[in-house]
């Protein structure tokens, strides 16, 4: 069986924005299906500020692989190895927060790429290739292509070491997570300020100058995000699950009220 496509790969590839459905409540088979049925491309599963277990997020990662969307979890960044465990049950790349150095940004590499590129471990059940038997060096070399790795952008020093960063091989994406860097820089939910606007315009600089794609979190607005993806943001964190309820909850609520 060949490997399950990477669905973020082939949006940016096709010169695509990238949609990531936050998952932080949700639990269970079908949360991707109810992402890929509203027009999302990847699950962005939270394990950093979600109560979200290794197994919680492998069961919705191996239900999401034969869903149409892809997979992503996210986790702490003092907790890589639970990103190789999810890796190894259905995820099909992970995000790690608050990665302000070049020197911590190959450490996530080593963790999540297959030799030569990292030092992941090879074993667990092949869930990629739908459990069929692989050939571990054909595997390991497409899943080293298919696999993202992500490094979140939330601090000034990160900012300031983005072009370092973006330079390390490996690294598929820079994730800006403006929520945390505009509390770092101090301004603390100012998401159009100039000094997060120079942010935007620095990282997007160095992912252009290596080759990488430039992410966008935190930023849900209609005013502010149209101005970070005209700068090149197209890997996008669009909102969590529980946003997403509330706001359909409030309108009906709203709608049958007016009726009464």
């Amino acid at each position: 069986m060949p490997i399950v496509p990477n669905q973020v790969r082939k949006r940016l590839e096709e010169g695509g924005l990238a949609l990531g459905f936050g998952v932080h409540n949700l639990r269970g088979s079908a949360v991707g299906m109810i992402a890929a049925a509203s027009g999302f491309d990847w699950l962005f599963i939270d394990m950093e500020h979600g109560a979200m277990s290794v197994d919680d997020a492998t069961r919705i990662s191996i239900a999401a692989l034969s869903q149409g969307v892809t997979p992503i979890v996210r986790v702490c960044k003092d907790a890589l190895s639970e990103g190789t465990r999810c890796l190894d049950n259905g995820a099909m790349g992970v995000v790690v927060p608050h990665v302000d150095t070049p020197e911590e940004a190959r450490a996530v590499v080593q963790a999540y790429r297959f030799p030569p590129t990292g030092m992941r471990s090879w074993g667990g059940p092949p869930f990629a290739y739908g459990l069929a038997a692989v050939d571990p060096a054909k595997a390991q070399a497409e899943l080293n292509a298919e696999i993202l790795v992500v490094c979140m952008v939330e601090t000034p020093e990160s900012v300031a070491n983005a072009d370092a960063i973006a330079a390390v091989p490996g690294v598929d994406v820079l994730l800006i997570g403006t929520s945390d860097l505009t509390a770092t820089m101090g301004i603390a939910g100012q998401f159009g300020h100039p000094d997060v606007r120079r942010a935007y315009e620095t990282v997007a600089a160095a992912c252009a100058k290596h080759g990488k794609v430039m992410g966008m979190g935190g930023v849900y607005d209609e005013k502010v995000a149209p101005d970070y993806i005209r700068l090149g943001a197209r890997f996008i964190l669009s909102g969590s699950d529980h946003a997403f309820l509330m706001a359909g909850a409030t309108a009906r609520a709203k709608f049958l009220r007016g009726l009464g």
